[in-house]
């Protein structure tokens, strides 16, 4: 398996990209970015030297991953999703000893054109909503839209909503029947599987 890099993208030296990671046209990967396997990064996608991006992790079209941004795996950034790395730029002065890290933790989704202020944390499986901005940390598995944006839920590591069930607080995903219950306010914890394990194989296995 190899990295497959279409003839338009830029790739700068040295840098980090995985195994099996697909980059589409218009791609422009800096010096020092370091990118994991088996990502797919879609048509002009920018990704900064300071930039890190873990395994599996899909990046449509018109995103810059900026200095000081954190995908972990199994991230997923919708189309025109929007990173700073400055809380107050100004053009007239330099800004990066200014620079705040973004972290967004393992397997959450940004939406479509949604804006993720930097300095923040975005909670593993968490489902922001298209054109939402995020101006502070996310819980895992929270659900949140608009400007600015609010916790509207809780979503199933399958991407489903939770809804309340009389399963004595258990909430129940509907793809894959696992068990989500809130055993303290404002967090969420899965009771059938743990959130840093790969998904069960189909097949008995792991992912």
């Amino acid at each position: 398996m190899s990295v497959q890099v279409h003839p338009t993208a830029v790739i700068d030296e040295p840098c980090y990209i995985g195994e099996g990671t697909k980059i589409w046209h218009f791609c422009h990967i800096m010096s020092g970015a370091r990118i994991g396997g088996n990502c797919t990064l879609g048509q002009n996608v920018f990704v900064a030297g300071d930039a890190i991006i873990g395994h599996n992790v899909k990046i449509q079209n018109n995103v810059s991953v900026y200095a000081g941004v954190v995908l972990s795996s199994d991230v997923f950034c919708g189309p025109s999703c929007v990173f700073t790395n400055v809380v107050n730029p100004r053009s007239e002065f330099p800004c990066r000893h200014l620079y705040a890290r973004t972290m967004v933790r393992r397997g959450a989704s940004i939406g479509a054109n949604a804006t993720i202020v930097c300095g923040v944390t975005i909670g593993r499986y968490a489902f922001i909503g298209a054109g939402a901005v995020v101006c502070k940390d996310i819980p895992d598995y929270a659900l949140v839209a608009g400007v600015p944006a609010r916790q509207r839920g809780w979503m199933s590591r399958h991407g489903h909503r939770l809804l309340d069930s009389d399963h004595g607080g258990v909430m129940i995903c509907p793809e894959s029947g696992w068990r989500y219950q809130a055993l303290e306010p404002g967090a969420l914890r899965c009771l059938d599987w743990p959130e840093d394990e790969p998904l069960p194989d189909p097949q008995g296995g792991t992912d």
